[in-house]
């Protein structure tokens, strides 16, 4: 499964929820008003090309910015590359270009988290984010990192760098090679099973 089809089966899900929604037995039946919404699903489960669903919105700018955030938090090691060398950007800009609500409401946190974190690059170090040494970065990450430590004229850029971190996570360990980094194998077919490994049965206590 790869990323472009991760991304469909999320908003898929997210997209459905309603319908999987249904009133109890004997319940009396309640009509809404439809509400105004962001129009009909495209087939989700097609192939498309990048913006070929919705415009994308995220400027080269924002993308170079984004391209270094998320390589300070998925960095190339020995083991995989980096999060952008896997196409975690365009995940992100796939993402905050979406008609969904959950999408939309993420969009202002994205872009305006992008905007500050270039912004306070520029005034500490004189640079864009994206042109930084890697401990520059580093160390701008640091203030916002953790949402309680932030002093409070920075708790919007850690709210930002919070869902930034979990979308480029998302993005990263939905692609073979996240998949690979964390070991996980997936549906493949096995010569032999063997069963849990004995310290798992101890730890459940399910020992005969």
């Amino acid at each position: 499964m790869d990323r472009r089809t991760t991304l469909q089966w999320m908003l898929a899900a997210s997209a459905s929820v309603s319908a999987l929604i249904r009133p109890a037995k004997g319940a009396a039946t309640v009509t809404v008003a439809p509400a105004p919404g962001y129009g009909v699903d495209p087939p989700l489960m097609a192939a498309y090309q990048s913006g070929q669903l919705w415009p994308l919105l995220l400027s080269e700018t924002e993308k170079r910015t984004a391209t270094g955030l998320c390589d300070t938090i998925i960095p190339a090691d020995h083991s995989s590359p980096s999060a952008s060398e896997v196409g975690v950007v365009a995940f992100i800009d796939e993402w905050v270009s979406a008609p969904y609500p959950e999408q939309l409401q993420d969009r202002p946190l994205i872009r305006q988290g992008l905007e500050w974190i270039d912004a306070e690059a520029r005034r500490d170090f004189k640079q864009s984010f994206a042109d930084l040494e890697e401990a520059n970065r580093a160390r701008l990450c640091d203030k916002i990192c953790d949402y309680d430590r932030a002093v409070l004229a920075d708790r919007e850029a850690a709210r930002f760098f919070a869902r930034f971190r979990v979308l480029t996570a998302a993005g990263f360990y939905s692609t073979p090679v996240g998949r690979k980094d964390l070991g996980y194998i997936g549906n493949v077919a096995l010569a032999s099973f063997e069963g849990p490994p004995p310290e798992v049965i101890s730890k459940l206590g399910l020992e005969q």
